[in-house]
């Protein structure tokens, strides 16, 4: 929800003093708050030539906030209290123009009733690290586990918006809200979103038709010269991110002006952003993805041009409940590299700062945003991601073991059905997966989820699908978005949830030491099954693990010495738990457990909790 005021009339002292008193007037913390401002003049490229702003002071408070230019001669800024109190603003501009600057105002903030964070816990307020850095929470100290969804092309027409709140069934009918509303009823609470997926023209043509027809040679060499091979017509009410023509020589009808912002395309993405956060989930949203930068590289003024795109959509969305990014770099090439993106990163950070109202900042990175930008870089949510098998869960435990933790997820990992018939959707092909909605594939997600989660992902995990990620719905398409999303596989990422929960807040204190099991690999790299992976608490009071299918019968060490521990199965596919044997198992004087058989050949999850010293064996000996 927000509250929209124009300046004129937040200067009048009469109509701020009236604004204060009304119940219906009240302005809640973390709720986003729209000052509107209109020039006294026109600019002939008003989003390259004007940068707006307010300072903004409330209680342990006091910053700049910048705003945006929101089409003709209308300004926005965004912002929100973040403690109750009385907050003061006062705008400026560059240049200096007397309907932008020099505006002051007063509002006073009150904080949500522990009734109303229950309907709504984003009503909690913006994410950050917990004490540890492990993992996240809340403003107030209440853990958030990531369960998400990878909806890059959210803010198009591929989901459909409907003005009406009637349910529709999943099919080609479904519009947005139906999806929302679907996965929150699975537990889903975050979502991936490019606010700008490649959206070049193609002619009305799905990608895949023109790749294969040779009477559409000009853009096929467009776009396989500049790496855009996904376009799929996505644009919604408001058009294209970007004005046409551009100025790339010979396809300035097919690539945009990367200058020449279109807002009333991001004015239709506003609606999904705020519904998504009155709904609960928190959008994680990257301004661009990687093939959209060889054209801005190449032709436009690089970093320059691109920074100030990263800037507009952060202004836009720095008062939403997200977390931010400024590109989706899925694959490292020659042309551009993370370096290149560092520059731009740069460029924000030194001429506006980071976003005001500490919004996380992150990227979907390849193989890890260690691995590209190091441990002391921007980045305040590392993540790892298209780097799928179990061998690459690894770099979550490289960031956990890190100088300066940061909380850490995999925003992109095993997609389900992401086999070789992904070659037929205009893909490469992928042997190491399998069909989607087959137990095989929800196998395979399972290791992802678990694995990278137990790694030191401690943050929650992302689920990834072929015909979600790419919106999928023309008739060529062999996964249309709508089947994807009824595979079995969602449905059960819930139980990670349940799973690290377990034990409470403490699963935010997990190590992960996956050679705490042993044996926990076989020779398979690029696999999905064999492996296992553990964490305990620094006590080591309490184990997490999960094993792959295939896994042979194990043993856990580093358990405390001559202990005895509760030990329990955890189910992956229900979420349920049941005891392993006995329910008890004992640690040997150098603290190893062996632990029972798996109750069937699949895999599984377990827990072993410590309930106190091991009462001798019979005999008067004991093992090791």
């Amino acid at each position: 929800m927000k509250k929209m005021w124009t300046a004129a009339c937040l200067f009048s002292p009469l109509i701020v003093a009236a604004f204060a008193v009304p119940a219906s007037a009240a302005v809640h913390v973390w709720e986003k708050q729209e000052l509107t401002f209109q020039s006294a003049r026109s600019f002939a490229n008003a989003y390259a030539d004007v940068t707006v702003w307010v300072d903004l002071t409330g209680p342990n408070f006091n910053k700049r906030v910048y705003g945006f230019w929101d089409g003709e001669q209308t300004f926005r800024v965004r912002v929100l209290p973040t403690e109750p109190g009385t907050w003061t603003w006062r705008s400026g501009s560059n240049p200096p123009d007397q309907g932008l600057a020099g505006k002051s105002g007063t509002f006073t903030a009150v904080a949500w009733s522990e009734e109303d964070k229950e309907k709504n816990p984003l009503r909690r307020g913006f994410l950050r690290p917990t004490a540890n850095h492990h993992a996240l929470e809340q403003a107030d100290g209440t853990p958030f586990f990531v369960i998400g969804d990878t909806w890059y092309a959210v803010g198009t027409n591929r989901f459909k918006w409907y003005d009406d709140d009637q349910e529709r069934p999943m099919g080609p009918t479904a519009g947005f809200k139906d999806y929302v509303r679907y996965r929150k009823a699975q537990g889903y609470n975050w979502v991936n979103v490019i606010a700008a997926f490649p959206n070049w023209m193609t002619d009305g043509a799905p990608w895949n038709v023109v790749m294969n027809d040779p009477d559409r040679t000009t853009i096929r060499s467009a776009w396989l010269e500049f790496g855009t091979g996904s376009a799929k017509n996505m644009d919604n009410e408001g058009g294209r991110p970007f004005f046409f023509p551009g100025k790339v020589p010979g396809y300035e009808n097919m690539f945009p002006d990367m200058d020449k912002l279109n807002p009333k395309y991001f004015q239709f993405i506003d609606r999904k952003i705020d519904y998504l956060n009155d709904q609960g989930f928190v959008p994680f949203i990257e301004v661009s993805r990687r093939d959209a930068s060889l054209i801005w590289k190449k032709y436009y003024q690089w970093p320059d041009s691109y920074s100030r795109f990263i800037q507009y959509v952060w202004t836009r969305y720095q008062a939403n409940n997200t977390v931010l990014s400024p590109i989706h770099l899925d694959i490292i090439s020659q042309s551009v590299s993370p370096d290149d993106f560092n520059q731009a990163i740069q460029v924000v950070m030194d001429k506006y700062g980071p976003p005001p109202f500490g919004t996380l900042l992150s990227a979907n990175a390849n193989p890890s945003t260690l691995e590209n930008w190091g441990d002391d870089s921007w980045v305040t949510l590392h993540q790892t991601g298209n780097m799928r098998e179990h061998n690459n869960y690894w770099y979550l435990t490289e960031i956990f073991n890190q100088p300066h933790p940061k909380p850490a997820l995999n925003g992109e990992p095993y997609y389900s059905g992401y086999v070789d018939a992904r070659g037929l959707n205009g893909g490469r092909g992928y042997q190491f997966g399998a069909p989607g909605g087959t137990e095989k594939d929800d196998q395979f997600v399972r290791s992802s989820m678990y694995g990278n989660f137990l790694s030191g992902g401690l943050s929650g995990h992302v689920y990834g699908a072929e015909g979600i990620w790419g919106a999928d719905i023309e008739p060529v398409a062999p996964i249309k978005m709508w089947d994807a999303f009824q595979w079995n596989s969602a449905a059960q990422m819930r139980h990670l949830r349940t799973f690290a929960l377990s034990i409470g807040k403490r699963y935010q204190e997990l190590v992960p030491i996956a050679d705490l099991v042993s044996p926990n690999k076989n020779p398979e790299l690029r696999a999905y099954e064999g492996w296992a992976y553990c964490a305990r608490t620094p006590d080591r009071n309490i184990f997490l693990a999960y094993f792959e299918k295939g896994c042979p019968r194990s043993q856990i060490r580093g358990a405390k010495l001559n202990g005895s521990y509760r030990a329990e199965w955890f189910d992956p596919r229900k979420g349920t738990w049941l005891d392993a044997g006995t329910g008890t198992v004992r640690s040997s004087v150098i603290g190893v457990i062996m632990l029972p058989d798996f109750p069937e050949s699949i895999d599984w999850g377990l827990r072993l909790t410590y309930t106190g010293p091991a009462p001798p064996p019979q005999g008067g000996r004991r093992g090791n």
